[in-house]
């Protein structure tokens, strides 16, 4: 399968070589729609979908639309699925990697705000958040108060103010593609990274985006999850922090 790669000019600057990177598990309702997404809001960047032992048609599909995917042979989870699309994108050489969501929760027309701070070099690593400006889909009342906790424990942690530490929406420089791609959490890892870099003294900053619903499919993670989700990552991010340091 043959990769591609793109350099481009924006208000007369070298722009730098981006790669989206996908998740997806059983994503067959949702990947058409958000391939299309990306291909008319970031026709820019090269997209990479991390397909995880999918048990549907997702792979199909990505055959029929000519997108570039790496698939496992068993299931290994978000973590494993991201830390693969960024070692590729450190053994490609990119200077951007964004992660964007399989589901269809995720707007393509905000990648240009997701990198732009980056390639400005005012940031090294931008999350999308959706609790700046209260648009858009907004989560759970119970999600959004394991939110606000996780936020809260990663101020208390690293002195970092950030409101939607779970946003899988995000974006990374080549410096921080090169740590997750030789040390990612493997569970529930958006916090986690967080403050990994954070305590190496990243800049990181949100951008406002709003988000949608799932498109389809079923969402993995119930209220029982959820439960043993708060309490994992929390002592995850205290270890993570100490580790770091």
């Amino acid at each position: 399968m043959l990769f591609s790669s793109h350099i481009f000019i924006i208000h007369g600057v070298l722009d730098r070589k981006i790669l989206i990177i996908i998740p997806a598990y059983n994503e067959e309702s949702n990947i058409e729609g958000v391939i299309r997404d990306i291909r008319n809001y970031f026709p820019e960047g090269d997209i990479l979908v991390i397909d995880d032992c999918s048990k549907d048609g997702t792979v199909q599909l990505l055959k029929g639309m000519g997108v570039n995917y790496l698939s496992f042979i068993n299931n290994l989870g978000i973590g494993a699925g991201v830390q693969a699309g960024y070692l590729y994108a450190y053994e490609k050489g990119y200077d951007i990697a964004v992660q964007f969501d399989g589901d269809g929760q995720h707007r393509a027309e905000y990648i240009e705000r997701l990198v732009r701070p980056i390639e400005e070099s005012k940031a090294d690593y931008v999350i999308g958040s959706r609790f700046i400006e209260n648009e858009g889909f907004q989560s759970s009342m119970m999600r959004r108060a394991g939110i606000r906790f996780l936020s809260l424990l990663i101020k208390l942690l690293c002195g970092l103010n950030i409101m939607d530490v779970t946003s899988g929406m995000r974006a990374v420089n080549k410096t921080l593609i090169q740590k997750f791609a030789h040390d990612y959490a493997q569970d529930y890892p958006e916090p986690e990274a967080i403050v990994s870099a954070s305590v190496k003294g990243s800049r990181i900053i949100e951008v406002p985006v709003r988000m949608r619903e799932r498109q389809g499919g079923k969402s993995s993670i119930n209220i029982v999850r959820s439960v043993y989700y708060m309490l994992k990552v929390s002592l995850a991010l205290i270890l993570c922090a100490k580790k770091d340091k």
